[in-house]
C-alpha cells in the first residue's frame, strides 16, 4: 500500500539544505511562514512522523547507495508465537522488497540472552545490527518499528536513530502501528488499527463483552489507550474495553463497568504483537492472580483468544505499510 501522507516542509528548503539536521519527510505540522530563520532546536522540535536524515559528509555523499531495512521489535522467548507474528511480518516486508537486505533486531536484551541460551540463536540489538550493516558497507538504512504505540520502546528506537544517523549516508525512522489520530488532516492510525481487529472479534451479544489487554507504559503515550477506547466505543457499541497490564486503565478499572452493563460473558484477547508471557500467563493463565481467574471469581464466564496481533493479516499489513513509508522516505530525493 502506497503512503497516503502528503509531503510537507517544516521549514524552507534553503534552511534544510544548509544543515544536516533530520528533516521530517511526512508531517502534519509545518512551521509558520513568518518563521524565517528557525533554529536547529525548533526544527528538531517539529520533527513529526517519519524522520529523515541526510549526511553532509562529502565522503558519504559520494559513495554509491547500498540500502537496507532494519526491523526492530521488543521480541519474545516464545518460539511458536514469534514465528507466527514477528517472523511472519519480517517475511512479508522482505517479500515487498525482494532485492533489499532486511534485518531483524530485538530491543529486549534479556530476551536476546534467553533465546541465545535456550535456542542457540543470536538476534542482535538495534545497535549491533547497525554496526553490522555499516561493516558490510550498507550506507542507507530505513528503520521500522513493530511497536504498537510511541511509548518507551519506540523512544529507544528513535534514540538509536539519533545516535547512529550521522554514521550513514541516509537514515529514516518509521512510525509505530498507531501514531496519527486524524489530527491536522492526517490519517487516523488508531481507527485503522481498531477496525483491523474486526477480523478476530467474536459475535458480541447483549450480555457479552471483549476485553483487550494492552501492555501499558509509564510514558505519557499511555494516553493512546483512551483514544483507542473512544474508537472502540464507536465501532463496537461500547462492548469492547481496553485495559493494561502495567498502565491505566487496569482490569480493576474495567470490572465495575462490565457489571454496570450487566455483562456476564467476556472474551480476553491481547493487544500485543505476540502472544507471549503476558498473554499466556498474566491474561489467560490458571494462577489465581491471572486476569482470567480474577474475572471468573467475579462471576463472569471467560473465554480467551491467544493470538498476537502479528497473526492478524490486517494488522500485519499495517506494519508492512509502516515499513514501506520508511522505505519511501529513504528513496525520496
Amino acid at each position: 500500500m502506497k503512503s497516503k501522507w502528503k509531503k510537507m516542509l517544516i521549514a524552507s528548503m534553503a534552511c534544510v539544505a544548509l544543515t544536516s539536521v533530520s528533516a521530517t519527510s511526512f508531517a502534519a505540522y509545518s512551521l509558520s511562514t513568518e518563521v524565517k530563520t528557525p533554529t536547529q532546536a525548533l526544527l528538531q522540535a517539529t520533527e513529526i512522523g517519519v524522520r529523515t536524515y541526510n549526511t553532509d559528509n562529502p565522503e558519504l555523499q559520494k559513495a554509491p547507495n547500498k540500502d537496507a531495512i532494519l526491523i526492530m521489535s521488543f521480541g519474545t522467548t516464545f518460539p511458536e508465537t514469534r514465528a507466527k507474528t514477528i517472523e511472519a511480518t519480517v517475511k512479508q516486508i522482505q517479500a515487498a522488497h525482494p532485492d533489499t537486505k532486511v534485518m531483524l533486531a530485538f530491543t529486549s536484551h534479556i530476551i536476546i540472552d534467553r533465546i541465545k541460551a535456550k535456542e542457540g540463536i543470536t538476534i542482535p540489538t538495534p545497535e549491533k545490527a547497525l554496526d553490522q550493516l555499516k561493516a558490510e558497507g550498507y550506507n542507507r538504512v530505513a528503520l521500522t518499528s513493530l511497536d504498537i504505540i510511541p511509548g518507551i520502546e519506540y523512544k529507544y528506537k528513535t534514540a538509536v536513530f539519533d545516535i547512529y544517523k550521522t554514521q550513514f549516508k541516509k537514515m529514516t525512522m518509521g512510525t509505530p502501528l498507531m501514531y496519527w489520530m486524524g489530527q491536522e488532516n492526517q490519517r487516523d492510525d488508531v481507527d485503522d488499527a481498531m477496525k483491523a481487529l474486526s477480523s478476530q472479534m467474536p459475535r458480541i451479544g447483549t450480555k457479552y463483552a471483549v476485553l483487550i489487554m494492552a501492555h501499558g507504559t509509564p510514558d505519557p503515550a499511555n494516553a493512546y489507550y483512551s483514544v483507542m477506547q473512544d474508537r472502540l466505543n464507536e465501532l463496537y457499541d461500547n462492548k469492547v474495553f481496553i485495559y493494561t497490564v502495567e498502565g491505566k486503565p487496569s482490569l480493576e478499572d474495567i470490572i465495575p463497568k462490565l457489571k454496570a452493563q450487566g455483562i456476564e460473558n467476556v472474551t480476553l484477547m491481547p493487544l500485543m504483537m505476540v502472544a507471549g508471557d503476558h498473554a499466556t500467563n498474566d491474561m489467560a493463565g490458571d494462577e489465581e492472580d491471572s486476569h482470567k481467574s480474577i474475572l471468573i471469581k467475579e462471576g463472569f464466564n471467560v473465554k480467551t483468544y491467544l493470538h498476537g496481533l502479528g497473526e492478524n493479516e490486517n494488522i500485519r499489513q499495517l506494519f508492512v505499510d509502516r515499513a514501506d513509508e520508511a522505505w519511501n522516505a529513504l528513496e525520496a530525493e
